[in-house]
């Protein structure tokens, strides 16, 4: 199940099989997407937007952790 900014602000809010930490811990970090993975090393979103939001718009932008550093 997804989540987004509209249904909810805060990834603490989501069942615990969805957030991106816990599915690290459980499945390993190959589970992950890219967001997902952004998401936990940012630790925390802004007003309104979860960490996984932020995480899915900066890919958007720079489409890979790769073309992120050539920035």
């Amino acid at each position: 199940m997804r989540y987004t900014s509209s249904n909810t602000n805060s990834i603490s809010h989501w069942p615990i099989h969805d957030r991106p930490r816990e599915k690290l811990a459980k499945y390993g970090e190959s589970s992950l997407s890219d967001s997902e993975l952004l998401a936990i090393l940012l630790r925390s979103g802004v007003k309104g937007i979860s960490a996984l939001d932020l995480a899915r718009q900066i890919l958007a932008k720079f489409k890979t952790f790769r073309q992120m550093s050539h920035t």
